[in-house]
């Protein structure tokens, strides 16, 4: 007799007793459920059984600001609309806009109105027009909000329930252990209607965090939640999630209320008629990162975030020493769930993942080549009072340049090499818009907006912009028609299905990083393998394995391979995806 899964309303109670042990479970659960589903939406009668249905080799996004391409007369949220239909349609299918509500500082994510559509960009309908004929993520900011947004001003002001929307502690506290990404004073005093308190701020004083423990504070999200789906967008980025509950005297970081609420959304995506998709972004060490798959029942989907430092590290060095040693560590994603892999997006490219993965001397490496180019260096505050690498503030592609031994001519080829990295593995691509664009650092960016992670922001004049991807010699044309190639080719393979099977292949040279993919229905094989130096080598065809009888081509070149060819030769960063064809 088949087991009869619990009920939506018993999920939802447990995870409330674990979350909120102090209240009515059921009374709370109800609230939840008319905060998910208002009156005039539907939800299925049975929740969603994990499976690798969410997605396909097909997917492959883009993650851009609203304002990312500009010319000075039309909204912004128009010209990206034209941009992604014009050059990128076809080759990927999916967009994330990174905040596009009003806000007050750090580029969007110190949000003053989570119900609007930055003026600035367009409006909703914009949103809706994009999600017509792309997948569309937006962002979730929930861990704070702006200082200067009406949430914060009622609380100020002692209006209910924003009275007890922020997480207040006091100097005398013990806040030691607290983990912060951030050197700013952790708690910021404010004057209140009811006298002075100091609020906790993880990231700035601009950005005040929320507290969880309230659980109307939860229940507003998961109203904000329904209006993103109602407006067209499948994928919710848990912005900063992992700081989401505070207790005082422990490291707020991680701790199991956070993960409860996730398993929370979770269960609500579930039984939604629409397909969600939750995506956490937790820029922390492998294990931590991992830990929001939980047992499959927590995101849907976690950012791959060692692939940032080490393919920089690879690339730069010569050698996959340490990404193939990560890489054969690493767990298959669990049944219904799939890793978001990429080496770029609108942050820097952070160290604190490479913790236990690169020794401290290679790091070191990385960072003084990254400042050789121009780039910056972003610091953390440790428990101690010391500082820390937090990330390094560069455009990849600009990172590309040079390797530990200089410049060279294979800059494009090199920048391309990394990319498909990203395209080869177990998992969903996904490319930071200024990645495609070959877009060099912005120091003017840096100076104008005083931080560093300007120099990753530049903005785009839509007729230049258009003028260089109209000349072929340019490096964004190049770049652009490069990977777009590859991408269009990728879609094609089952064997890159995100949850295909994946297997990291020793091929004795440590210039070659190798892996051998296999479709579900077990029809297809891929072996993706990358020169990540500026040296010819040459494979031993023993050490990948092409089964007998069958026609083996290069899905690049269209170039055909025999099992009893010795060997398989490869120019400096150049890719194979030799397979046995469908």
């Amino acid at each position: 007799m088949k087991e009869q899964l619990p009920s939506l309303s018993l999920r939802l109670s447990r995870l409330v007793a674990q979350i909120y042990p102090d209240l009515d479970p059921d009374i709370l659960s109800s609230l939840i459920i008319d905060a998910f589903w208002p009156e005039g939406t539907t939800r299925r009668k049975r929740g969603r059984v994990a499976g690798n249905n969410l997605w396909s080799e097909q997917d492959a996004l883009v993650i851009t600001y609203g304002n990312s391409i500009i010319d000075g007369a039309h909204r912004p949220l128009d010209l990206l609309n034209d941009f992604l239909r014009r050059y990128l349609k076809g080759a990927l299918n999916a967009v994330h806009i990174l905040p596009f509500f009003p806000y007050t500082s750090d580029d969007g994510f110190a949000v003053s109105d989570f119900r609007a559509v930055n003026p600035q960009l367009g409006d909703w309908p914009d949103i809706r027009r994009i999600s017509e004929e792309f997948k569309l993520m937006s962002d979730l900011v929930l861990n704070h909000v702006s200082s200067q947004g009406s949430w914060f001003n009622a609380y100020l002001q002692g209006k209910h329930p924003y009275d007890k929307f922020f997480f207040e502690a006091s100097p005398d506290d013990d806040l030691s252990e607290v983990v912060r990404p951030r050197t700013t004073p952790l708690l910021q005093k404010v004057e209140t209607s009811r006298g002075p308190r100091h609020v906790w701020c993880t990231f700035s004083h601009d950005q005040i965090d929320l507290d969880f423990r309230n659980p109307e504070v939860l229940l507003e999200f998961l109203r904000i939640i329904r209006l993103h789906v109602d407006n067209g967008v499948e994928i919710i980025r848990l912005d900063a999630v992992a700081f989401l509950w505070k207790e005082v005297g422990s490291p707020s970081i991680h701790l199991p209320q956070t993960h409860a609420i996730i398993q929370l959304m979770r269960v609500l995506c579930d039984y939604a008629a629409e397909k969600i998709i939750l995506l956490t972004e937790t820029n922390v060490p492998k294990a931590e990162n991992l830990s929001y798959f939980g047992k499959g029942q927590e995101a849907h989907a976690i950012y791959n975030f060692p692939l940032p430092p080490l393919i920089l590290h690879a690339m730069m060095s010569g050698s996959v020493q340490y990404l193939r040693r990560w890489q054969r560590g690493m767990p298959p994603a669990p049944m219904g769930c799939a890793y978001l892999n990429f080496t770029a997006s609108h942050d820097g490219i952070g160290m604190r993942p490479a913790e236990g993965l690169l020794p401290d001397d290679e790091k070191q490496r990385v960072i003084e080549t990254v400042k050789d180019l121009g780039g910056l260096v972003s610091m953390r505050a440790l428990p101690d009072g010391g500082e820390s690498p937090y990330e390094l503030n560069t455009t990849f592609f600009e990172a590309m340049s040079r390797t530990f031994h200089g410049s060279d001519d294979h800059h494009i080829a090199r920048f391309i090499c990394s990319q498909t990295i990203v395209m080869s593995l177990e998992g969903i691509p996904a490319f930071y818009i200024h990645s495609l664009l070959a877009t060099p650092n912005d120091h003017e960016q840096v100076a104008y907006r005083g931080m560093n992670r300007g120099i990753n922001r530049h903005r785009w004049d839509y007729p230049t912009l258009r003028a260089l991807l109209d000349d072929p010699h340019t490096p964004q044309a190049q770049v652009l028609s490069g990977l777009s190639e590859r991408l269009q080719i990728r879609k094609r393979q089952p064997a890159f299905h995100p949850n295909a099977t994946q297997l990291t292949i020793n091929i004795g040279d440590d210039r070659i990083f190798a892996v051998w993919r296999q479709s579900i229905d077990r029809r297809q094989s891929i072996f993706a393998l990358h020169n990540v130096s500026d040296a010819q080598v040459t494979v031993q065809t023993s050490d990948i394995n092409m089964i007998d009888d069958e026609h083996w081509a290069d899905l690049l070149t269209g170039a055909s391979f025999h099992p009893e060819d010795e060997t398989v030769t490869l120019a400096p960063y150049q890719c194979l995806w030799i397979s046995n064809g469908q």
